[in-house]
Formats: structure tokens, sequence, C-alpha cells
């Protein structure tokens, strides 16, 4: 799947809207953003099931001071609407994997505890209720590059 660009106009639809959401802000003058839109390509590419977006931040300066973004390249994962992960820096594709990986496992519920946001109330429908459902532990739906993170299969 190619890369998504957000703009003020789609940015909350897209977020609410998609399970996990990666969000790379860049900027044209930047050589550290050149070199990281390959390995944010590659990460898109392996991984169909997230939304890998983009967002000039010299295009969309509303956007880029809401989340406080002040350096290039700047990543935010966003997970379930929330957001869980925001900093700068190039990533390299292991690190962008990793990253991916933790997302995709991390205990909704429990990060909503530590960092004291409202619990989902919505019921789980009966059809729904043999498969995992969004905030509990466990992978988020789509492939798994292993089973566990930090433990890569040889």
């Amino acid at each position: 799947m190619p890369t998504t660009p957000l703009t003020q106009q789609n940015f909350q639809t897209v977020v609410a809207t998609n399970h996990i959401v990666l969000v790379d802000f860049w900027a044209t003058w930047c050589g550290w953003c050149t070199r990281f839109a390959p390995v944010f390509e590659e990460s898109a590419q392996l991984h169909r099931d997230i939304v890998h977006a983009t967002v000039e931040a010299e295009a969309e300066p509303a956007l880029a001071a809401a989340g406080q973004v002040d350096r290039y390249p700047w990543l935010m994962a966003f997970r379930e609407g929330t957001l869980v992960y925001s900093q700068s820096g190039f990533l390299p594709g292991d690190q962008l994997e990793e990253l991916v990986q933790q997302v995709r496992w991390m205990d909704m519920d429990e990060f909503r505890r530590e960092h004291g946001l409202p619990q989902p109330t919505a019921a789980v429908p009966a059809a729904q209720q043999q498969q995992p459902t969004a905030g509990r532990a466990g992978p988020a739906p789509g492939p798994q590059a292993y089973g566990w993170p930090g433990l890569r299969s040889a």
C-alpha cells in the first residue's frame, strides 16, 4: 500500500477510522527525511494493514504545531485513535520494524491505565467475542513478522 498524504482536512478522519496509523512528518529541505522516505515506503509495502501516512510539515504548519513537531523526520504512531508514540529522528528499517511490532502487540488497556486515559465502554458483539478484541493484550489484526516483540524467528 502506498503512503497516504495527510492534510488538516483528513488527519482526524484517517487516525480515527484506522486501527494503526504511522505518520511521518517531513520537510523538503531535510536530508534525513529523504533518507527515511524509502525506509517508510518499504514498511508500507510490508505492512499493508497499517496506514503509513505522511505530512509535509511546511505545507501543513498547523498539523506540525498541533503535534509539537519541531524536528524532522518526526514519527508518530496511533493505535485505536490514541497517540502511542511520538519522536523525532531517522529510524533504520530494523528499528522501524521493531516499532511496528511494539505498536501491534501493545496492551491498550494497560497503556490507557498508565496514561490516565478512559477505557472504551462499548460492548463487544457476540460474534466478535471469540476473536481477540481491540485493547487486549496480543496482536493487532494483520500479519505479524514474529510472535512476540523482540523475538525474531531463526
